[in-house]
């Protein structure tokens, strides 16, 4: 039987394991899960805004920080071991789900006419698809058993989806908050608002083509690229002009997660 369930689970995973490109994009979202985690162990705190406590007084708000720092550490580390891959995905898609539904979603349920809060869900949740693609092409025999609809070719089905609903989140946030996007368009580039808008459409667009099934594997590249681009541009430079800054290092290894994320997601899509 075992061995019966283990052939199963091997032909239904994506075949991620024969994807150079989603080796890339496993070892890319664990480099930042490790980045997120010394940060968090080296500032004693969690990831500012991303992970916002809403009780400052939080009784042991500081060992919470340090075991998630850790959880973050150890994860994007297990990522990289193929032994304990399985494992460093069960955690980490467990810990980023409770981050988007005990920190984000309540924001969303008390204003949900605040687009920011969606805002600050959808950026999670893109950090949850990635990690959800990656459990669901490691889950053992038991998980594919009993959690058939969460691993296995299903699953990956299902972490799509989710990614690509989260993109409009984001997308939206370039129309409704456009001074506050244009403050964050690189200086010397020209048609500020013209980028604003595209990126913004580009977001809105890669979800339907997700959705839809029109190019998903290249709607899911392009947006990968998209997001990547843009964390380079808007926060890579402040790693130099303000390489003391605990803020810039945070945005730049929160945008590389979410861009992370998305190659993975996005590495889960065979070539055909």
């Amino acid at each position: 039987m075992s061995s019966t369930v283990s052939s199963q689970t091997i032909l239904s995973a994506p075949l991620l394991a024969h994807s150079s490109l989603a080796n890339t994009a496993r070892i890319l979202f664990a480099a930042t899960m490790v980045a997120l985690g010394i940060l968090g162990l080296i500032y004693g705190d969690f990831a500012v805004q991303w992970q916002r406590i809403p009780i400052a007084q939080l009784p042991g708000r500081v060992v919470l920080a340090y075991l998630s720092a850790a959880v973050e550490l150890l994860g994007g580390i297990g990522l990289l071991i193929a032994s304990t891959r399985p494992v460093a995905a069960r955690a980490l898609v467990i810990f980023v789900l409770l981050w988007a539904v005990l920190l984000k979603l309540p924001a969303v349920i008390f204003v949900p006419q605040m687009e920011a809060t969606w805002l600050g869900l959808g950026e999670i949740t893109v950090i949850l698809a990635g990690a959800w693609v990656l459990f669901a092409s490691h889950a053992n025999g038991w998980e594919s058993q009993r959690l058939s609809g969460l691993v296995g070719t299903r699953g990956t089905r299902h972490a799509r989806w989710l990614f690509a609903l989260s993109l409009p989140t984001i997308g939206l946030s370039h129309f409704i908050y456009l001074p506050q996007t244009l403050e964050l368009v690189p200086a010397w580039l020209p048609f500020p608002t013209g980028w604003a808008y595209l990126t913004g459409a580009g977001n809105i667009a890669a979800c339907l083509g997700i959705l839809f099934g029109v190019w998903p594997r290249l709607a899911a590249i392009l947006e990968a690229a998209m997001l990547s681009i843009i964390t380079l541009l808007v926060w890579g430079p402040g790693l130099f002009t303000h390489a003391g800054d605990r803020m810039q290092w945070t945005a730049f290894v929160i945008s590389a997660a979410i861009a992370g994320a998305a190659w993975v997601v996005a590495g889960s899509y065979r070539r055909e």
